[in-house]
C-alpha cells in the first residue's frame, strides 16, 4: 500500500490524495490487496487530511495497515480527542453490527416470554381447579366410606393397632350382611379375617363362621352377635381375640349393593365347585364361568342346596370378594373412578381414600395372589342353641400359616419358628367351645364338607 504523502504540505480537503504502488493517484476510495472497498479507511483518510499531516519521528506521515486477503473488514479507526465517534463497520452480508437489528430481535424474545408466562399461568390455573375437584371428589369418597357416629369411630379407633408402614403386612376385618332389604337385625352375616402384605402383593382371606361360639360380656355368644351387642369395635375385639392377632383396619359390606358393582365390571369369574338350584329360579353348572350381578348375589346367599350348608355359603361368598377384587385391579385406569366411586357406597371403614390408595400402589407390579380358607369347625348343638364350635389344634396351625404369608390349606407346609413360637396365633382364649372335640366333629357337619373348589 502506497504511503500517504506528508511531507510538510497538506493535501487538498476537498479531494485527498494517496499513492498507490504502482504510484498512481487516487480519489476518496482506495481498493485494498483483495479489491474490496474500504470505506472506514476512506472516512479516516478525510479526517486526517482535514486536521492536517500526521508528525512522525521523521517527519513523514504513518503508513495505513493494509486489510490482509480473506479476513473481515477493517476495524473503526480510533478518532482524534474532540473528533466524532467512528461510525460502526457493517459486517459481511450488508447488517450493521449491533444496531436496530439487535434491539428487535431481544424484543421478539421478551414476547415469547410474555406468551410463555400467560401459557404457563393458564397451566397452572388448570392444574389447581383439576386438584381441587379431585380433593372435593376424594372428600365426598371418603365421607360416604366414614363411619358417621363420633363415638363409634372412637372406640373403633382405640381397638385397632396401627400399621408401621404401607408396605407392611396387616390386618383388616371385614364384615359384611347377605340379608335382604326386608329381613331385620344388626348381625354380621359374613366375617372374614384377611391378612394384607403388600410388599409380596398377597392377601390370605379367612372366613369364621358366624355362628362361632364365643364368650362375649361373660356369656356364651356366637361371634356374630359382638356387632349387635357393641358395633365394630366390640366385632374387632372378638375376632382379635379368637384370632390371636392384631387388628389395623375394618371394613363393613353392603352385599346387597355388590350386585351393582358387578354389573359394572361387567360379570366377575367363579369356579363354581358343583351343580346346585339357588333362590330365584335359578340354577348353577359346575365349572368356572362368568356371573352376572344377580347371579354373583345369588350364588353368594345359597346355604341350603350346597355342600357344608352354611360353611358352603362362606366358600362362596370369599370367591366372589376374591373376584372383584381381582377384576377392580385390572379395570383401566378410565374405569377406576367410577369403580372406586361405587364401592364407596357399599362399604364402612376407617380407611381413607389416601389409605386405601397408597396401599394399591404398592400392590402396582405385583402377580397377586389370594389364599382362602375357613376356620376348622364343626356343628355343635348345646342347650338347645345350635353353635359353630371351633377344631383348636387345626385353627392353630392355619392362623400360624396364614401369618407367616403361606397357604392355610397347605398341610405340608413348614411353620417358620416366628410362627411356632407365638402362642396367640390361633389360641382362640375366648371360646367356650369344648377342648376335647375329636369325637364330636367325627359325628357332625365340618368344614371338610364343602365341595372343594378345583
Amino acid at each position: 500500500m502506497a504511503d500517504i504523502e506528508g511531507k510538510g504540505t497538506r493535501p487538498s480537503a476537498d479531494k485527498p490524495t494517496f499513492r498507490n504502488e504502482g504510484g498512481a493517484t487516487q480519489g476518496a476510495h482506495f481498493k485494498t490487496s483483495s479489491g474490496e472497498q474500504g470505506e472506514s479507511q476512506t472516512r479516516s483518510a478525510s479526517r486526517n487530511a482535514a486536521a492536517g499531516p500526521v508528525d512522525s519521528p521523521r517527519g513523514a506521515a504513518k503508513p495505513v495497515r493494509p486489510a490482509i486477503a480473506g479476513t473481515p473488514s477493517a476495524k473503526p479507526v480510533k478518532p482524534a480527542a474532540g473528533g466524532p465517534a467512528a461510525e460502526p463497520v457493517k459486517p459481511a452480508g450488508g447488517e450493521p453490527a449491533g444496531g436496530e437489528e439487535l434491539r428487535r430481535v431481544k424484543k421478539k424474545k421478551h414476547k415469547a416470554l410474555k406468551y410463555v408466562g400467560i401459557g404457563c399461568g393458564s397451566l397452572l390455573a388448570l392444574v389447581v381447579v383439576f386438584v381441587a375437584i379431585f380433593a372435593v371428589w376424594f372428600g365426598m369418597l371418603g365421607s360416604s366410606m366414614s363411619i358417621k357416629d363420633d363415638a363409634e369411630r372412637q372406640e373403633l379407633e382405640e381397638e385397632l393397632t396401627p400399621v408401621n408402614s404401607a408396605s407392611d403386612p396387616f390386618y383388616v376385618l371385614i364384615l359384611g350382611s347377605d340379608a335382604r332389604e326386608s329381613d331385620s337385625g344388626s348381625r354380621s352375616d359374613v366375617i372374614m379375617l384377611a391378612r394384607v402384605d403388600p410388599s409380596s402383593g398377597s392377601v390370605g382371606l379367612v372366613s369364621i363362621p358366624r355362628d362361632t361360639m364365643v364368650t362375649i360380656n361373660g356369656s356364651t355368644q356366637k361371634i356374630n352377635a359382638a356387632y349387635a351387642h357393641g358395633g365394630s369395635a366390640m366385632a374387632v375385639r372378638a375376632v382379635s381375640e379368637f384370632a390371636g392377632v392384631p387388628i389395623s383396619h375394618f371394613v363393613s359390606v353392603h352385599f346387597e349393593e355388590l350386585e351393582e358393582i358387578v354389573d359394572m365390571l361387567g360379570g366377575v369369574w367363579v369356579d363354581v365347585p358343583e351343580s346346585f338350584s339357588a333362590g330365584g329360579g335359578m340354577s348353577f353348572e359346575a365349572g368356572n364361568q362368568l356371573l352376572n350381578g344377580q347371579q354373583a348375589l345369588a350364588y353368594a346367599r345359597e346355604r341350603h342346596h350346597v355342600s357344608g350348608g352354611d360353611f358352603g355359603r362362606a366358600q362362596a361368598q370369599r370367591q366372589i370378594v376374591e373376584a372383584v377384587i381381582r377384576q377392580v385391579l385390572a379395570s383401566s385406569p378410565v374405569e377406576l373412578p367410577g369403580l372406586i366411586g361405587q364401592l364407596a357406597n357399599c362399604i364402612t371403614t376407617d380407611l381413607s381414600v389416601t389409605d386405601i390408595v397408597g396401599y394399591a400402589q404398592e400392590f402396582l407390579g405385583k402377580e397377586l395372589t389370594v389364599y382362602s380358607a375357613i376356620c376348622p369347625s364343626y356343628t355343635l348343638n348345646q342347650d338347645g342353641v345350635s353353635y359353630v364350635a371351633t377344631m383348636f389344634n387345626e385353627w392353630k396351625r392355619m392362623m400360624q400359616l396364614v401369618d407367616a404369608g403361606l397357604d392355610p390349606n397347605d398341610a405340608t407346609a413348614e411353620i417358620p419358628s416366628e410362627q411356632a413360637d407365638n402362642a396367640e396365633l390361633g389360641a382362640a382364649s375366648n371360646s367356650p367351645a369344648p377342648r376335647d372335640y375329636e369325637d364330636l366333629a367325627a359325628n357332625a357337619m365340618t368344614t371338610d364338607d364343602v365341595a372343594a373348589v378345583e
